[in-house]
């Protein structure tokens, strides 16, 4: 199969596949963090801002407390996810409803890797 363009996916209203093993992690410096998490963008919804990323959490890592004007959620594949709510490891999907305060990352002792999807266009708010 043919390599896949990002920005063809996002645009496109056509079937594609994407072999995320194949994707480069992309650095994303988190200044409230004091840390960097890290992101392979997978589909953006031009009309309506939804987005679906795997983002990883190096171990350590605590997005520290905010909201979201849009709804998220997370499918745990690897690790243990570390939130306001509690722990959830590989298999788990966790739902921030929109407006919820919330912090999450990962635990001190391991990376956590999970597939991140937004309803609607991702804005964060740290509290």
């Amino acid at each position: 199969m043919p390599h896949i363009n990002i920005n063809e996916v996002q645009m496109s209203k056509e079937f594609k596949s994407i072999n995320v093993d194949d994707m480069a992690w992309v650095e994303v410096p988190n200044e409230k963090a004091g840390k960097s998490l890290f992101r392979k963008s997978l589909i953006e919804d031009a009309e309506t801002g939804a987005r679906i990323t795997i983002t990883k959490y190096p171990a350590g890592f605590i997005n520290p407390k905010h909201d979201h004007p849009c709804a998220h959620g997370m499918y745990v594949l690897k690790g243990i996810l570390h939130t306001s709510r509690g722990d959830f490891g590989p298999g788990s999907f966790v739902w921030f409803p929109e407006g919820e305060i919330m912090w999450h990352g990962a635990t001190e002792n391991q990376d956590v890797e999970v597939v991140f999807i937004t309803n609607k266009k991702f804005e964060i708010n740290y509290l």
